[in-house]
């Protein structure tokens, strides 16, 4: 602010809207000569004659015109600011900034995001998607407050908390061959439709093959779990997904779904910075990732 003291603009304000330094002195409860001080401290910061007197009236000059502008702006800022701390100072939740994959962000956040909501309807949800690598480095940077994503993870400082187990699953389209055990000899030999490389999905899949021995060729990859379903409810291929991705009624008639063998999951878990100040809205946000894990 550079010096400015906003007691100093207002008392400003207010002789320039009741056109004298007495009337400004009654409605904030000053004595005439405290404002007078006032004005001349502002003037003095800015080095400008801000007030003129007009007969028996108190005038902005021009450049006291042109101060009142910025001055109602600044004062309308402040009262925001004001507004918004006293949510804060009453513990009403406020904001929350959460990162998570797609799949989770579909199939797995709508009830914990629902049932926050109807707590606390003035609470602010923003949500965003990508890989747990991007996920947990936003975390550490704090541009989001918490993350649910698949482990393994690593980072400096982090509080890494398992929540849910997943299973991933054989998909295939409804009524399409399948084999009879879903090795990773039988699916090798299909034309398989996964995650795209660089997530920990994708990772998790291709070490399910490589302990077999198999190197696996996939004949697409996608990084949207809707898009691969899509896919292969046309009859594209088959996939490997985290069972929640397919576990509605409607998936349950699109797709023939089976159990890999061996079988393979993933652990999903909420991720923040230990150092992270937990507020109000992060504090019922942990709460409704925890209840996640006694679904």
């Amino acid at each position: 602010m550079r010096g400015l003291k906003l007691d100093q603009l207002q008392t400003f304000l207010d002789v320039v809207e009741l056109g004298s330094f007495s009337a400004a002195a009654r409605k904030q409860g000053l004595t005439q000569p405290a404002v007078s001080l006032q004005l001349r401290e502002l003037e003095k910061r800015l080095g400008l004659r801000l007030i003129e007197r007009i007969g028996r009236k108190a005038q902005p000059t021009a450049a006291g015109i042109e101060l009142s502008l910025h001055a109602e702006k600044i004062g309308a800022v402040v009262d925001a600011a004001l507004d918004a701390m006293a949510g804060h100072a009453s513990d009403q939740p406020g904001r929350v900034r959460i990162g998570t994959g797609a799949t989770a962000s579909i199939h797995l956040l709508p009830p914990a995001l629902k049932a926050l909501r109807e707590r606390f309807p003035t609470m602010e949800i923003a949500v965003s998607t990508g890989n747990a690598a991007a996920i947990v480095e936003a975390v550490q940077e704090n541009r989001i407050d918490i993350g649910l994503v698949s482990l393994p993870v690593s980072g400096r400082s982090l509080d890494i908390t398992p929540l849910v187990e997943d299973e991933f699953v054989a998909v295939f389209a409804s009524g399409a061959p399948m084999p009879v055990e879903m090795t990773p000899e039988t699916l090798s030999a299909l034309q398989l439709v996964l995650f795209e490389t660089g997530g920990n999905a994708y990772r998790l899949v291709e070490g399910w093959f490589g302990a077999a021995g198999i190197r696996m060729k996939p004949a697409m990859s996608l990084g949207s779990v809707e898009a691969i379903k899509e896919l292969v409810a046309a009859g594209l291929g088959c996939a490997i997904l985290p069972r929640q991705a397919v576990g509605n009624e409607r998936d349950a008639k699109r797709f023939g779904i089976k159990p890999l063998l061996p079988s393979l999951s993933r652990t999903l878990a909420m991720v923040l910075r230990t150092d992270k100040l937990r507020d109000r809205a992060l504090r019922e946000t942990v709460k409704a990732f925890e209840r996640l894990a006694k679904q």
